[in-house]
């Protein structure tokens, strides 16, 4: 083997090597080149399967750190493809040796960085691919990380036990390789370190031989063809050194400082104080007073870092407790604390991370804490900037704030974090456990302020009570949770001094009387209320109040029977498809609307969290039940009239809708249930209408989440055979003369006497042309029904009329009057009245000549 291919160990061989020029000549051929057995011994390395998908997933996880780097979502997402993909590889390694470690970090990781890209300003200035990238991650990751839910929160606990790349395990000797790499590398630094040292005259003659064995080997490289690709790197000399050395003569040597720091816990107490206070300086109440002012006084400043003011007013309460300097500025600074936490997100839309929610709730329960235990603190928002007094133990301590304004603040952002989450996953559940948390913090705040409060501040925290109980259904203690609502809204009546706050107390009491089938109280509040006369003039969320409120109305009046009532109250929200937004459980998109961002952002923000939406399939059926019930017999009582009145237009339409259907088939969904039951009822069919209405299928989606679902089913059945009855007895009362009321009895499976009371009713209201005989117990039938002529002859008459009066109208538009048509007929009319006039004259005239000849 030639000397170009022995790697020499030794320092003579390296020094001799440098001093000599080789000439190199030419090759005729391409030399071929081969590695001996022990260098590819050396080289080859057999990997467990395990190994191998370690080192696999760790390549990816170097790829998907990288991506996340520079914020390439799309290579993000696909490389978060590849990872899910090899991760599939690894399952029965997973299944023996349980999940990787570095791979569950890399997922968790992921994912807290799509969150954080989600939440901040990025998206609307990233690409379209990346936000759409972005969004499609979104959804992935959050719907992958389910099935690690356990490892994760693990994970995120003890993130050291998660190292970011397994090792992979090596043999003996690649590990004595490896400590023989680290020496040479050791030994090579040394090298360089003193070369650094020499003369500039030495580093001039290398740098010059260096130059030159460059360009010999560049010429080299150029005559000489090789098929081994990596032959050459066993004789080519390494250049990167001369380069640096090159870059360092230039550049201008730099001292190195060196910086000692502490890190014993006994050391950052005194630090704490001399990053807000000087280190001679006296720290005393009044220092710490006009250092919590400066620091609020950066607030809402443009540059100024939140997060720092955060952990300074955190160092100042800490150094406040350690000097004790009383509760009075441990509660000013814990107000800040809040005041500023509130003020993190600088998006009104974007809510308040968890985590911070949770330091706010402490937060809080330490304020009222500290106002329960210290009755001398008098905490108003009416207090001036002269009268505060914080540090002064002499007088009484003055503070400026609300405590009220805080908590009906952090409910505000309790409601934007249900907004933001997905109503159908485990996030939302967990964020909920925080309601029992925020509605003891405020009988906390309802125990001070009946104490200490005015009217009105306790008219506020008697209505957020009121709002967090309006909505809930109570099965257990209905009564004691109904003598509350009632007892907080009528104190609310007598002593609220806005309109509002009363208007709001009434739509709650209204609501939870409904809920609970208190059909009187809510009908008879509701209409001494009058805001069905002023609700057009209210801003908004309380229109969207008014609305849940009238749909909880017509389910409690369908619960109880008034199907009439139902139907009125539910006719409104019904009538344009629009329920979804009028009662704030959506965004819907309209056609040939166009809303700005603006106004989609308004709309999403007025919506109402998941947990208090009203079902609107349930809404939807309630309605059409009722609407079959009203509308079925008052279409067969005017079968006959050719001008048809409507009483519920969306059940028309529905009915239509089936009727140009081809093949009618059984039904799948609830409106084709209820229209399917709507035809049959027509015939007076009462069996196969509550068979349609009253099914499994039925009750899983509608009936069932009703209260008292077994009540309302008896009522519905017992409904619908009255209407059968009277849609029975409008139909074919023309084929009857007579009919035994016992005999309508058996058809329908009713009590003799409802049946009597039912026909007795239809002829009161002159509904039915018929006679009770009450010692044969039978209904006499009154033929009054027009013959086919008769009707076909009133058909006629109307039509007519009605094209008469089209005329008319359309002749007045164009000019003005009935023009030259009804000038001609005008003109005949008078020259008809002439003659027959005439006519009278002239036979008055004869007859006075002949009783004259007489």
């Amino acid at each position: 083997m030639s000397k170009f291919f022995v790697q020499n160990s030794s320092s003579e061989s390296e020094s001799e090597s440098e001093n000599e020029i080789a000439e190199v000549q030419k090759p005729t051929r391409p030399i071929f080149t081969y590695e001996s057995d022990e260098d590819q011994k050396g080289s080859r390395v057999v990997l467990s399967e395990r190994d191998k998908r370690i080192e696999e997933i760790n390549n990816l996880v170097r790829q998907l750190k990288n991506a996340k780097k520079i914020k390439d979502i799309v290579k993000s997402n696909q490389t978060f493809d590849e990872l899910v993909k090899a991760y599939e590889k690894c399952r029965k390694i997973v299944e023996k040796e349980g999940h990787f470690k570095h791979f569950i970090r890399a997922v968790a990781d992921l994912e807290t960085f799509v969150c954080e890209l989600w939440d901040s300003s990025w998206k609307s200035t990233a690409s379209k691919s990346n936000s759409t990238a972005l969004t499609k991650l979104r959804q992935r990751i959050r719907k992958y990380n389910k099935d690690f839910e356990k490892e994760i929160s693990d994970f995120r606990a003890n993130p050291d036990n998660y190292p970011e790349e397994e090792k992979i395990a090596k043999s003996e000797s690649e590990e004595s390789e490896s400590e023989e790499e680290i020496v040479t590398k050791k030994e090579t630094k040394t090298k360089a370190e003193k070369s650094e040292s020499e003369s500039e005259s030495d580093e001039e003659e290398s740098d010059s031989e260096i130059s030159w064995d460059e360009t010999e080997e560049s010429s080299s490289d150029e005559e000489l063809v090789y098929d081994k690709a990596d032959a050459y790197k066993h004789f080519l000399k390494d250049t990167t050194t001369t380069k640096k050395k090159k870059d360092e003569k230039k550049k201008p040597k730099e001292k190195k400082v060196v910086v000692t720091v502490d890190t014993d816990r006994e050391s950052e107490k005194p630090k704490l104080e001399r990053k807000l206070f000087a280190k001679d300086e006296e720290i005393t109440p009044t220092s710490v007073f006009n250092k919590l002012n400066e620091i609020v006084s950066a607030r809402g400043r443009k540059g100024t870092d939140r997060h720092d003011q955060l952990e300074m007013l955190k160092e100042l309460r800490e150094i406040s407790k350690t000097h004790d300097f009383g509760p009075a500025i441990d509660f000013k600074i814990v107000f800040n604390q809040m005041a500023i936490s509130f003020d993190y997100n600088t998006r009104i839309s974007a809510c308040m991370k968890p985590e911070v929610f949770q330091e706010c709730l402490n937060m809080l329960d330490e304020m009222i804490k500290i106002v329960l235990e210290n009755p001398d603190i008098e905490v108003n928002e009416n207090v001036l900037d002269e009268e505060e007094n914080v540090h002064d133990k002499t007088k009484p301590y003055k503070i400026r704030g609300c405590v009220l304004t805080v908590t009906d603040r952090l409910h505000e952002e309790f409601i934007k974090i249900l907004q933001q989450c997905d109503a159908h996953g485990t996030e939302y559940v967990e964020r909920l456990k925080d309601e029992p948390k925020l509605n003891a913090l405020t009988d906390k705040l309802q125990t001070y302020l009946e104490t200490r409060g005015n009217t009105q501040e306790l008219c506020r925290v008697y209505l957020r009570k009121v709002e967090n109980l309006y909505y809930k259904y109570d099965k257990n203690n209905e009564k004691t949770s109904a003598e509350t609502v009632d007892r907080l809204c009528k104190f609310i009546y007598t002593n609220d001094s806005t309109d509002r706050l009363r208007a709001i107390a009434m739509l709650c009491h209204v609501y939870h009387n409904a809920l609970h089938d208190r059909w009187f109280e809510a009908r008879d509040l509701l209409l001494m209320s009058h805001l069905q006369e002023s609700i057009d003039n209210s801003d908004i969320p309380l229109q969207i109040l008014y609305n849940r409120t009238m749909v909880q109305i017509g389910l409690c009046a369908f619960r109880v029977g008034n199907i009439k009532d139902a139907h009125s109250a539910l006719l409104d929200i019904q009538v344009g498809n629009r329920a979804k937004e009028l009662l704030a459980q959506g965004v819907m998109v309209q056609r040939n609307v166009e809303k700005s961002k603006e106004q989609e952002i308004k709309e999403r923000q007025r919506l109402i969290p998941f947990h208090m939406h009203i079902n609107l399939e349930l809404i939807e059926c309630v309605y059409l039940v009722s609407a079959m019930l009203i509308e079925i017999p008052f279409m067969s009582s005017r079968e006959f009239e050719t001008k048809k009145r409507l009483i519920s237009k969306q059940f028309h339409y529905q009915l239509k809708l089936s009727e140009r259907q081809p093949l009618v088939g059984p039904p799948e969904n609830m409106r084709e249930h209820v229209v399917a039951a709507s035809r049959v009822m027509k015939k007076g069919d009462w069996k196969a209408c509550i068979d349609y209405l009253i099914n499994e299928k039925m009750c899983a989606k509608v009936w069932d989440l009703m209260p008292q679902s077994d009540n309302v089913k008896q009522m519905l059945m017992k409904k619908i055979k009255e209407e059968c009855l009277r849609t029975y007895l409008f139909r074919f009362s023309a084929v009857y003369e007579s009919i035994s009321i016992e005999s309508l009895a058996n058809m329908f499976d009713l009590p003799r006497n409802f049946v009597y009371s039912v026909i007795s009713k239809m002829i009161i209201n002159e509904e039915l042309m018929a006679s009770l005989d009450e010692p044969t117990q039978t209904v006499v039938m009154h033929r009054t029904e027009p013959t086919k002529l008769q009707t076909l002859a009133l058909q006629l008459s109307e039509k007519i009329s009605n094209l008469m009066d089209q005329t008319e109208r359309m002749v007045q538009i164009r000019g003005g009057e009935m023009g030259a048509f009804l000038n001609r007929n005008h003109q005949g009319q008078q020259n008809q009245q002439a003659q027959q006039a005439k006519q009278q004259n002239y036979k008055q005239i004869r007859a006075q000549r002949g009783q004259q000849q007489k």
